[in-house]
């Protein structure tokens, strides 16, 4: 089985690793394009005003061009350790068991604009470049990324889950993935598809999923472990599970 979780804006500083190697990441197919996205994030933050307007930055945030600039100089840390916020925080990645690290090692990877996907484990930098970022020069990151990225999420041999957010899923779409919807029922039994809340369950999903001992190959057996540790969750149509919220 393979998790693709979605990334997060807010990234972890510093980091004991060596510099961004490529060739370190998982999926090497991707990395000339890799390279050619980080060398226009570094030649951008030349410039603080056009970064400003092309990564979406606000007045607060211009640490963020720092980061960029330095991209190929910086620490770096596994990708599961770089990536915070909601749901990284229901993850909680730090309080797995020697046994759950080792199956989030094997199973989560994490979408990204700047990678297209990375491993758990991938040594990656502090970064700020987002799915719907257009990069001064470059086509969007939808046309970079589709083409190659969806064939190497194609390629890998293995049931896959998509929590991705919709912009993500848009730069290389997985054929055959699991996506996951999470909706909230009122008294009525009316449902609404839940916004901020949405990666927090995303997050305990995903911890479920490198916690079972079990093998899990088809949606049939992903509800069964969520409903297992007390999500209730449906299967709509063949490829879509419902997490149900109060």
């Amino acid at each position: 089985m393979l998790v693709i979780l979605p990334p997060s804006e807010t990234k972890s500083d510093g980091g004991s690793g060596a510099p961004l190697d490529l060739d370190a990441l998982s999926f090497t197919e991707l990395n000339p394009t890799r390279e050619r996205i980080a060398d226009a994030i570094v030649d951008l933050a030349a410039d603080l005003d056009a970064s400003q307007r092309a990564l979406g930055l606000g007045k607060t945030q211009l640490a963020e061009v720092d980061r960029n600039a330095d991209l190929w100089l910086s620490p770096t840390r596994p990708a599961i350790e770089r990536y915070t916020g909601v749901l990284y925080d229901a993850l909680d990645h730090r309080s797995l068991t020697k046994a759950g690290k080792n199956k989030a090692a094997e199973r989560l990877a994490i979408g990204s604009a700047l990678f297209g996907v990375v491993r758990a484990t991938d040594p990656i930098p502090a970064y700020r470049l987002s799915g719907g970022s257009k990069l001064p020069g470059l086509p969007t990151l939808t046309a970079l990324w589709k083409p190659d990225l969806s064939a190497a999420l194609d390629a890998v041999d293995d049931f896959v889950v998509d929590l991705r957010s919709g912009i993500y899923q848009q730069l290389g779409p997985v054929s055959g993935a699991v996506t996951a919807t999470v909706v909230t029922e009122a008294a009525d039994g009316t449902r609404k598809v839940v916004s901020h809340f949405n990666k927090h369950y995303k997050g305990l999903m995903a911890r479920e999923l490198v916690r079972t001992r079990r093998t899990v190959r088809d949606i049939n057996g992903l509800a069964s472990v969520l409903g297992d540790a007390g999500q209730r969750v449906e299967i709509a149509r063949g490829d879509e599970i419902v997490v149900i919220t109060d």
